[in-house]
């Protein structure tokens, strides 16, 4: 009868300490731990494994496979209405953090309408797959990205009802993120399809609400805010994006879109107020050409960068 001992010796060369083993008379028992493996790894290892501890003495050869569930904060960027600069938000907040350290990854869940592409100079670039998962691109800021505009063609039209919209996202958030620990989540405007099943199977950690000073969009921020929580998910705090202009050539300030509006609905929704973002033509600049304003040192990253500092703070607290 082979010892256990003999056996943990045959597997170690192999097994990368992943395997646990157990003798049962003419049988071994191998649990292997495979975790962060993708599937095609994982059969190797356990060929490999299996082969190895085919050894005189042992009849049977039992592999139990276990992964222990990584665990990677999910933080949705939402608004209630469209063209208060969500998309913008999103992706100079995913920079801003990994210039602050942190492992980020970037999905534009905006199905019907991604912005990110542009925003992160991917255009014309086509994820791969590997083992039936998508590879998220690379981008030139540290922050590995997938859209839905990195899967159809430039300019074509996505009319997709709900279901067809509710599998898109999982095929973006299911991905190989590899060591990515946050996903910043860009979702569409409003409460619909993809926001329902982003609560329902791919659960975030906390929301960041994007709005502008008016009334109007505040008014459907609120919508949003309601969303989550009714479904329980924490609401990291309001934005207001587009806060003040100052014109180019006198240097006067205006409001165009009101003054100090989020910051009193957060105030009255109890919701922390995470800061103003300019109205600023060096940011809209900049983000059409595919150059964050987070990633430089800019004036025009430092918003992003003191909203991403609060968000780190909340991550570290969770």
């Amino acid at each position: 009868m082979i010892e256990k001992a003999e056996l943990e010796a045959a597997l170690a060369p192999v097994s990368a300490g992943r395997a646990t083993v157990r003798i049962d008379g003419a049988r071994a028992n191998v649990i292997l731990d495979v975790t962060g493996l993708p599937d095609a790894a994982q059969d190797a290892l356990e060929a490999d494994v299996r082969h190895a501890a085919t050894l005189p003495g042992i009849a049977e050869v039992r592999i139990a496979r276990t992964a222990t569930r990584t665990t990677r904060q999910l933080i949705a960027v939402a608004s209630g209405k469209g063209g208060v600069g969500k998309s913008t938000v999103s992706a100079n907040l995913a920079v801003a953090l990994a210039r602050g350290g942190r492992r980020v990854g970037l999905v534009d869940a905006d199905i019907y309408g991604p912005s990110q592409p542009r925003l992160m100079a991917t255009q014309g670039q086509k994820p791969q797959a590997h083992d039936k998962k998508l590879v998220p691109l690379a981008t030139r800021y540290g922050v590995p990205m997938l859209s839905m505009g990195g899967l159809v063609t430039d300019g074509q039209a996505i009319a997709w009802r709900g279901p067809m919209a509710a599998g898109a996202l999982g095929q973006l958030v299911d991905a190989n993120w590899g060591a990515a620990e946050t996903l910043v989540i860009d979702l569409p405007p409003g409460t619909g399809d993809v926001q329902l099943t982003m609560i329902q199977k791919h659960r975030p950690a906390g929301a960041v609400i994007v709005s502008t000073p008016q009334d109007l969009a505040l008014i459907d921020a609120t919508r949003a805010i309601d969303l989550f929580v009714k479904a329980g998910v924490p609401i990291i705090g309001l934005v207001e994006n587009m806060a003040g202009y100052a014109c180019p050539h006198c240097g006067e300030l205006s409001d165009p879109f009101g003054q100090g509006g989020a910051e009193a609905a957060a105030a009255k929704l109890g919701i922390p107020f995470l800061g103003r973002i300019p109205l600023d033509i060096a940011i809209r600049t900049a983000s059409d050409a595919g150059t964050p304003p987070a990633a430089g040192n800019g004036p025009e990253g430092a918003a992003f960068t003191r909203l991403a500092g609060q968000v780190q703070d909340w991550l570290d607290g969770v």
